[in-house]
């Protein structure tokens, strides 16, 4: 029985299908899910065939985009919890993943707003907050963290954080770094 390779793109496939997903992104981030797909491929520069050859679905775009954002926030906490000083990584954690949020958050809002069911939010996060908590009781025996520091509080400011006012993506930036600084401050021993 032959076993099947896993399908490699051709590089003006593969660069067609980062077109797609990167336009995508931007419009989803801008104006929520409701763009039109012909748009998105307008947006990319590509054909309507191509956006729907590699995404036959409105959903399977979505769907691949937020598996993107989710691995990009796993790889902030993965980075940071192995920074040798907790405090700083913890610090680091609350800048990267606000700025995170702040740059996607209307397709974020729009994405759990939806039947989100084809991405498993709960083990996702799941994994991320037992990380998140070893990395907290890390920077209290070192005496950066407050003493009094529960995880209910990190979870308190992420979802605080995605409650910051829309306008421009340097707006968002510009808030949610000024809101990480804010909540540092009230999280320092």
């Amino acid at each position: 029985m032959a076993t099947r390779l896993p399908q490699m793109l051709r590089a003006d496939a593969e660069e067609n299908r980062e077109l797609v997903l990167d336009a995508a992104r931007a419009l989803f981030s801008e104006r929520g899910l409701d763009v039109p797909l012909r748009e998105v491929a307008r947006r990319a520069g590509v054909g309507p065939a191509t956006l729907y050859r590699r995404f036959p679905t409105k959903q399977a775009l979505i769907d691949e985009i937020f598996t993107d954002e989710l691995r990009a926030c796993r790889a902030i906490v993965d980075e940071e919890c192995a920074d040798p000083d907790p405090w700083r990584g913890f610090c680091a954690v609350l800048c990267r993943v606000g700025e995170l949020n702040a740059m996607n958050q209307r397709f974020i809002d729009a994405f759990l707003s939806t039947d989100a069911r084809s991405i498993d939010l709960d083990a996702h996060r799941a994994a991320l907050l037992g990380s998140l908590a070893e990395l907290s009781r890390r920077a209290q025996r070192a005496g950066g963290l407050r003493a009094d520091f529960v995880l209910d509080d990190l979870v308190l400011f992420l979802a605080a954080a995605r409650g910051l006012p829309g306008g421009s993506v340097q707006q968002r930036l510009a808030g949610a770094r000024r809101f990480a600084e804010l909540a540092i401050d009230a999280f320092r021993a």
